[in-house]
């Protein structure tokens, strides 16, 4: 469950927030509004590098589905599954 405090609990109950914040995004609020999100630097850590491969993948789809259509556009395209397979075990051998 998502954990949401009143910024005047950061005063009242820092221990339970930080020890929550070491696991999981805490949202503070203020006068019942999203104001903040406070959580350890190992999570921050963390979820930098997840949204960073997360946007790395994201790339590689777009350029790949890019380069499919223009292999498309330009005729280059294979009709059926042997086919498909017998051109992809000879990429597979050129490639090693």
């Amino acid at each position: 469950m998502t954990a949401i405090y009143s910024s005047a609990a950061l005063k009242t109950r820092q221990r339970e927030i930080k020890d929550i914040a070491r696991k999981d995004v805490v949202h503070i609020t203020e006068n019942g509004n999203a104001a903040f999100v406070f959580m350890s630097e190992e999570l921050f850590e963390e979820q930098l590098n997840k949204a960073a491969e997360e946007a790395a993948l994201t790339e590689r789809m777009r350029a790949c589905i890019k380069a499919s259509d223009d292999c498309f556009e330009q005729g280059e395209c294979i009709e059926g599954t042997d086919a498909f397979f017998s051109v992809l075990d000879e990429r597979l051998a050129a490639n090693g």
